[in-house]
């Protein structure tokens, strides 16, 4: 009956701290039960003296004495009280273990915020059973409960402060952060959520430009490649068609000069052959002569000298051709050799032409040196009247253009500047090298480029040249020079010269100002990436004038 007794009571005989059959239990005034060792350490460590399962409060710690008849009763019947959960298993690599497991500990299925400790099924029980344990604050496992917990008041974070951006418990907000703007965490959750959300999208979006752009990058490199491809076979099939042809003419001229060399050589040793005869003839005559200039007889002498010497018949009257070089034909080898010379220092540039994804490869020779060389790229130049601001003046063919005091009648029309005394030329110039020559008079003049977009109309500065993104310019003023572009200025120090020559290298992206008098110095040199075709320009300050020089290649 006893054992029925004990069987129908196990809570009676459980310790609510370890959950475990009481082990030396003590009763305490408030009627509850508990191993004397769990319910000592239970006081020691809380700043309070209360019952771990009522928590009714005692004004002074109650002397704990062993429950005899308990105990006696205990060890007589006593059974496990806790047996294993079917679904526990023991903790694993990377699992949170129950806190309160002796020896091999039992894998966690909850964490508490407010105890704070980690539960296996069993000793999650109370809980869900003891009143005064149903309202803690239970989450998913958790190893990392401290960070969870206010460093100061070792409370559960369950608030957030707007004010200082920090988690902080219900002391913190009652104390240090009284005042302060808070919420709850849940509710601060949902505005991150949003923000999280937002944020995502915006990841998402940046995500899906950077994919289109691996896809086109990808898709331009391998256009990339068929054009390089295609290139190379072509400069392949060029190149070997000029090494067989140099070959075959090497191989002809050779033949040639061997053919000739054969001809002379037969010449001249048919020449030596007859030399050879006519010296043994010369020679037994001179042994004749020899002869009878010493005989005694006075009258063969004098019968034998009457033939003293043959004619000299040079029958082989022929000239030996011994230096077979050509002026003419080293002079044009010469010429093709420093033509392979200079197509060897080209440069490889990708110009990608409106309409075109892929970038198409072509050969750029080196820029030019000399101004001789400069001129081989002269682009004549035509100001654009219907660009031209009212306060300038065009003459010479409209190759001339001068501020006025006075404006001009000009109609109206939308490419006009109205506030800034600038002008356009009518050439758009694009995937293509360019050079062109100005005089320059006054005491502040602009010489530039620009895209068709640039603003024509107010005085702001998307209307000047080389104050914005969509120009560039050479400003010369006071007789130094700076250059603008983007509103940024650069000075350059350097003798003033009022020629200047403007090159421009399309496609390599590249913009050259010099100063031309006897030699071409650089002032200075734009390299960027041209999107647009270019429009030269002009800017005018008090009495200046410009005149676009008109040149050719054969000027210098």
């Amino acid at each position: 009956m006893a054992e029925a007794l004990l069987c129908g009571s196990q809570d009676e005989f459980t310790c609510s701290v370890c959950l475990d059959t009481l082990t030396d239990p003590v009763t305490i005034p408030c009627g509850h039960n508990f191993c004397l060792k769990c319910l000592t350490n239970y006081w020691d460590q809380s700043q309070e003296c209360s019952c771990p399962q009522c928590r009714h409060t005692f004004t002074t710690r109650p002397e704990l004495n062993r429950n005899t008849l308990l105990n006696e009763v205990i060890k007589k019947f006593k059974r496990p009280r806790l047996s294993f959960h079917p679904s526990q298993s023991f903790a694993g690599v990377g699992d949170v273990e129950c806190d309160f497991c002796t020896g091999k500990k039992f894998r966690a299925v909850k964490s508490c915020l407010t105890c704070p400790a980690s539960y296996c099924q069993t000793h999650l029980q109370p809980h869900y059973e003891i009143a005064a344990c149903k309202g803690h604050k239970l989450v998913d496992p958790d190893r990392n409960l401290k960070e969870k917990l206010c460093k100061k008041h070792q409370k559960s974070l369950e608030l957030f402060c707007k004010t200082d951006q920090t988690c902080i418990c219900m002391m913190c907000g009652m104390t240090e952060h009284d005042g302060h703007e808070k919420v709850e965490l849940e509710t601060e959750r949902e505005e991150k959520q949003k923000q999280l959300g937002a944020t995502l999208s915006e990841v998402r979006r940046r995500l899906e430009k950077k994919e289109k752009k691996m896809k086109e990058t990808r898709r331009t490199t391998e256009q990339m490649k068929i054009s390089v491809e295609r290139v190379m076979v072509e400069h392949d099939k060029n190149f070997t068609a000029l090494i067989r042809c140099i070959e075959e003419a090497h191989k002809k001229l050779t033949e040639r000069i061997r053919e000739q060399e054969k001809r002379e050589m037969e010449t001249a040793e048919g020449v030596m052959e007859q030399l050879e005869k006519e010296i043994e003839a010369l020679k037994r005559r001179e042994a004749e002569l020899k002869e009878l200039s010493e005989t005694k007889d006075h009258l063969h002498f004098t019968l034998s000298s009457r033939c003293v010497l043959l004619a000299d018949e040079d029958s082989l009257n022929l000239t030996v051709t011994a230096d077979f070089s050509s002026e003419d034909l080293l002079k044009e080898l010469s010429g093709l050799i420093k033509c392979l010379e200079k197509i060897s220092q080209w440069d490889i540039l990708p110009f990608t032409p409106s309409g075109h994804e892929a970038p198409i490869f072509t050969l750029q020779p080196p820029e030019p040196q000399s101004r001789e060389e400069f001129l081989q790229y002269f682009c004549p130049l035509i100001l654009d009247i219907n660009t031209a601001h009212r306060g300038l003046r065009l003459s010479e063919g409209n190759k001339k253009v001068t501020r006025e005091g006075r404006k001009v009648e000009y109609p109206d029309h939308p490419d006009r500047f109205d506030y800034w005394r600038q002008v356009l030329c009518r050439e758009a110039l694009t995937g293509t090298r360019c050079y062109w020559e100005v005089e320059c008079s006054g005491r502040d003049l602009m010489i530039g480029v620009a895209y068709k977009g640039l603003s024509r109309k107010g005085r702001g500065v998307e209307c000047l040249l080389g104050y914005n993104d969509m120009s560039w310019c050479l400003q010369c003023s006071h007789s130094q020079y700076s250059v603008w572009h983007n509103n940024k200025r650069t000075v350059i120090s350097t003798p003033y010269i009022p020629r200047i020559g403007v090159y421009l290298d399309w496609p390599a992206g590249s913009l050259s100002f010099y100063s031309v008098s006897h030699t071409m110095t650089l002032l200075h040199r734009f390299n960027t990436s041209f999107t647009e075709p270019l429009y030269p320009g002009f800017g005018f300050g008090p009495d200046c004038s410009v005149t676009i020089s008109h040149l050719t290649p054969c000027d210098h």
